[in-house]
């Protein structure tokens, strides 16, 4: 099984590159942790909000192979306690199927997209940047593996 952050967004600061290569490359090679960077459509004064959220709803999904997992990270999802997290992970590892964790552009996540979801995952209430998004899910996906490894990180 492999799990890949599909995020709208491709220019980050070095810190937010630096931050995500340290969780992904903490986890076993039986748990690979990707990042695919979907391009963010140039907004304009007068741009067309729905066409360019609807082009990079259309390039996530692109990245998306038959019979893998999609799960939406929205403010609307079910928020997970870490002890939830871990045993979706389970869940995950048990179906051996891949995971994508779509996380959209600043205006959200194109309609398809989340029409696609089998899960809808709200990391907290509050509106995060989605630099510090990245961050946060792969911490939250190492310390899931840590719990269910029995690995002291979680305590």
């Amino acid at each position: 099984m492999r799990i890949r952050l599909i995020a709208v967004g491709s220019k980050m600061p070095g810190w937010v590159e630096q931050g995500w290569q340290e969780y992904a490359r903490r986890l076993p090679a039986e748990l690979p942790l990707e990042l695919v960077k979907i391009p963010l459509t140039t907004r304009g004064k007068n741009a067309d909000v729905t066409r360019m959220m609807r082009q990079e709803g259309e390039a996530m999904l692109a990245k998306v192979q038959p019979g893998e997992r999609i799960v939406t990270l929205e403010v609307e999802g079910r928020a997970w306690s870490t002890e939830q997290l871990a045993r979706e992970l389970e869940r995950w590892r048990l179906e051996a199927r891949n995971v994508n964790l779509m996380v959209g552009g600043p205006e959200g996540l194109a309609p398809e997209v989340c029409a696609r979801s089998e899960q809808r995952w709200s990391l907290s209430a509050l509106t995060l940047p989605h630099p510090l998004v990245r961050i946060l899910v792969g911490e939250q996906i190492y310390r899931a593996w840590t719990l269910l490894s029995g690995h002291p990180y979680h305590k």
